[in-house]
């Protein structure tokens, strides 16, 4: 038999579809660990891999979407993690005789630091764990599905590729197109490819439709082979059943759409069954696939953007601000562990019109990687822009390449072998780009000829460690002008040959090229427009100078890369003249308000000094009811604004409220004691036989910052104890959560039980499959929706049970 990537080549291959609604056929109930069944029940699970392979499947998928070690430690079974895996893995290969099988790795259920507690390494640790063990089994492949996170995804392909197997990789969309946690279908793409999945795509919570319109997306910044897997529309409750609506003829007929969008790897996910798969693989494997272009751009990511150059696209701005070479007050503030500076850099430099931010936190006498791993924090949460790992120290780089949530750049490789042998490695394992600067062992090539040389080394040695060519960037390096006069022509030509001869994405540290001269920004401009002139794709400067945008804005319409110059006239309407002297009065006092800085603190999520700003507030005389009125909670307000209007997502959110967390624990002490009136009591659950409750933790979270005494009993409670603490504890709300469709009627359950003991307290659902229809079909007050909406939701609740005053 081919192997998995062979056959990827030669022909279109079809996965197999749901298992969880395969095995609710077969009997399966509600409760107890689903990936145990592969050694209590295999006969079960075989019965639905052969089910799709008579359907047509190419490959099936093992029944270990939870099968790590964090998920099994909840039925404590994480001792059993390799005996429950090998055995998955042999139960389909027996099943599916010459089909491929893929091992299926799912989330741990937590999130990684710093929106969450678990370290990078541990993460990589358990999806490697899993690999490994599934590739013991026999599986071919394996398959990273309903993914949230964009770090635990890189983690998880990380691990995965440990072992050996082909990745494919998919993540979770809504309808706005992006994660829970705030991830376009760009930004995850362009981190997977760098990071060497073999196949790409998107699966569940959507139905097919949706799908398609992530996969578009990812095929406008990506080149890598796709993969769809569409629920079965959005399910629906019909009587005590959960319906999934599109019937396989239904789904049939949008995959040409999908296979004209590059998917040459296509399956199912929540609802589908081997009906679905047979008639969606019938159109499927008779579609000539769609040869896959690469871009020829290089493409950086974040969490929540990305950003594209090179290839004959617009140049970018690398802010160089963050960086204490020559800053007393950065150098010192890097020294003692903080970051608001760094911060608030990182803002600074992104309103000023970065599209990525070079972090170098290189301080004599500075543990550098911790204070690396903190900066690139800072500035994952202070803004959307990529990041730019600058250090020469390689254990900072590798922090640095952990901290970041998307695809970074590496400042620097060069032509040294030691440089060679130890940064392309790292930007292997780590999916990064990476800067190349034109020197080697011998030094600084005067010719850009020599310059070229080191280029064409560089770009050889990428090549053979595996990194795309896209990925590749020469900076030929400015020399001092007022040095060496003829060097600025010479770093142009280089710039010409670079891009002439080998096609590479060219960078440039632009001020270096007046150093020792009056009036630098002069020199400075102009030998940025000349070297944008040349070909220079990305040039690392201060974005926060207006003589340098001025000079970028205006060459960009020169050149004819600002269509319509719609960003220079957009940059010149920001430019209006300053405003009038009484506003500008008016602002300065509102910055000096201690208020108004506690509510800066909570949006800009400023763990760090957010103590000592409500410190300050009770020495001038504020109360703690007045700090958290006029700061706090004004704060958190605006948060949810942002949120609402998608500027803001869940780890900004999950950062102002912890933020709110240390200003509370803070006032706590002020009240000696004396509790005020909180808003209200909020019992949570997840119901019984779910055991997902990440969306459950971050609400509890945000409850317990706007004023509500949380009741967390945590996951896969039954129904009777939700019942018994409800009544003994007298809560005004019972919020209840679930994520799978064979446990979402436990809703149904509890909700009519509340009712017959005669329990007051409201009622309020949510959860992935959860709608607004379903919520009202089963009885409950309210449905949650996203986290900040059930907050709001639960205060209009609470207002409108209590009694007229």
């Amino acid at each position: 038999m081919p192997d998995f990537l062979s056959a990827l080549k030669k022909r279109p291959l079809l996965f197999d579809g749901a298992t969880g609604t395969m095995l609710q056929r077969l009997g399966l109930k509600p409760g107890g660990c689903p990936d145990e069944l592969c050694l209590k029940d295999p006969g079960m699970v075989k019965k639905v891999h052969r089910a799709y392979v008579e359907a047509g499947s190419d490959i099936v998928t093992t029944n270990t979407f939870g099968a790590n070690r964090v998920k099994l430690r909840e039925y404590s079974l994480d001792g059993r993690l390799k005996e429950i895996n090998v055995a998955a893995a042999k139960c389909a290969r027996q099943a599916c005789n010459d089909k491929f099988v893929a091992g299926g790795l799912g989330p741990t259920g937590r999130f990684i630091e710093p929106v969450g507690d678990m370290d990078f390494d541990e993460a990589v640790g358990v999806f490697s764990e899993q690999a490994s063990a599934l590739k013991e089994g026999g599986a071919d492949l394996i398959i990273i599905e309903t993914m949230m996170d964009i770090r635990e995804m890189k983690a998880a392909i990380i691990g995965a590729k440990a072992s050996g197997l082909p990745v494919a990789a998919t993540m979770t969309f809504d309808e706005t197109m992006r994660t829970v946690l705030g991830t376009p279908p760009e930004a995850f793409a362009i981190m997977a490819e760098g990071l060497g999945a073999d196949v790409i795509g998107a699966n569940c919570s959507l139905g097919i439709e949706g799908i398609y319109k992530a996969i578009l997306a990812m095929s406008r910044v990506a080149s890598t082979p796709f993969i769809a897997q569409p629920n079965a529309g959005i399910p629906v409750l019909k009587g005590s059943e959960t319906v999934f609506p599109a019937s396989p003829d239904e789904m049939a007929a949008f995959v040409p759409k999908l296979v004209e969008a590059g998917v040459r790897v296509l399956g199912g996910c929540c609802g589908t069954t081997p009906e679905h798969i047979n008639k969606m693989g019938s159109v499927f494997k008779g579609l000539k696939p769609v040869s896959c272009k690469e871009g020829g751009f290089t493409a950086l990511s974040s969490r929540t953007s990305f950003t594209l150059f090179g290839g004959g696209l617009p140049a970018i701005v690398v802010g160089e601000r963050i960086n204490p070479t020559g800053r007393k007050a950065l150098a010192q503030e890097i020294k003692e562990g903080k970051t608001a500076g760094i911060r608030a850099e990182a803002r600074k430099q992104a309103e000023a019109g970065a599209h990525a931010l070079d972090v170098n936190v290189g301080v004599p006498g500075t543990d550098e990687p911790p204070a690396m791993k903190r900066a690139v924090f800072a500035v994952n949460e202070n803004t959307a822009l990529p990041v730019v790992i600058d250090s020469s120290d390689i254990a900072a780089l590798e922090a640095g390449l952990k901290a970041a949530d998307g695809k970074p750049l590496i400042n620097s490789v060069s032509g040294e072998e030691k440089k060679l042998a130890s940064v392309l490695p790292l930007a292997r394992k780590y999916g990064a780009a990476v800067l190349g600067l034109a020197l080697d062992d011998s030094g600084i090539p005067d010719t850009a000829e020599g310059r070229l040389k080191v280029a064409e080394k560089i770009l050889s040695r990428a090549l053979k460690a595996g990194i795309r060519k896209e990925d590749v960037l020469i900076d030929c390096l400015a020399m001092t002008v007022s040095a060496a006069p003829e060097s600025a022509l010479e770093t142009l030509r280089a710039i010409r040959l670079v891009k002439e001869r080998l096609g590479l994405s060219t960078i440039l540290g632009v001020s270096n090229i007046s150093f020792g001269l009056p009036a630098r920004e002069v020199i400075n401009a102009n030998f940025l427009t000349m070297a944008l002139a040349a070909g220079l794709d990305a040039a690392i400067i201060n974005p926060e100078n207006k003589a340098m945008m001025d000079a970028y804005h205006a060459s960009l319409v020169l050149m004819n890369r600002d269509l319509r110059a719609e960003r220079y006239i957009k940059r010149h309407q920001l430019l209006e003249p300053a405003r009038k002297p009484a506003e500008q009065a008016e602002t300065k006092a509102e910055v000096k308000s201690i208020g108004d800085r506690i509510r800066k603190a909570v949006i800009e999520g400023d763990e760090e000094n957010i103590v000592g700003l409500v410190e300050q507030g009770l020495k001038e005389g504020w109360d703690p009811v007045k700090i958290s009125n006029s700061g706090l909670v004004p704060g958190l307000e605006e948060v949810g604004r942002l949120f609402a209007s998608n500027r803001y997502y869940l780890p900004q959110v999950m950062l102002s409220a912890e933020t709110m967390k240390k200003a509370f624990a803070r006032l706590k002490k002020e009240l000696k004691g004396k509790t005020g009136p909180g808003l209200g009591k909020v019992l949570l659950a997840t119901v019984e036989g779910d055991i997902h409750d990440i969306g459950k933790n971050i609400v509890a979270t945000l409850l317990e910052n706007h004023g509500f005494e949380v009741i967390d009993l945590g996951k896969n409670v039954p129904a009777e104890k939700i019942i018994e603490e409800a009544e003994r504890n007298k809560v005004d709300i019972v919020g209840l959560s679930a994520l799978m469709t064979t446990t979402v009627l436990e809703m149904d359950k509890v909700i009519k039980r509340l009712r017959e003991r005669g329990i007051k307290a409201m009622t309020i659902v949510g959860g992935a499959v959860v709608t607004k229809e379903f919520s009202e079909n089963i009885g409950a007050d309210e449905y949650g929706g996203d986290a900040l909406s059930a907050i709001e939701k639960m205060k209009r609740m609470v207002r409108e049970k209590a009694p007229a005053s």
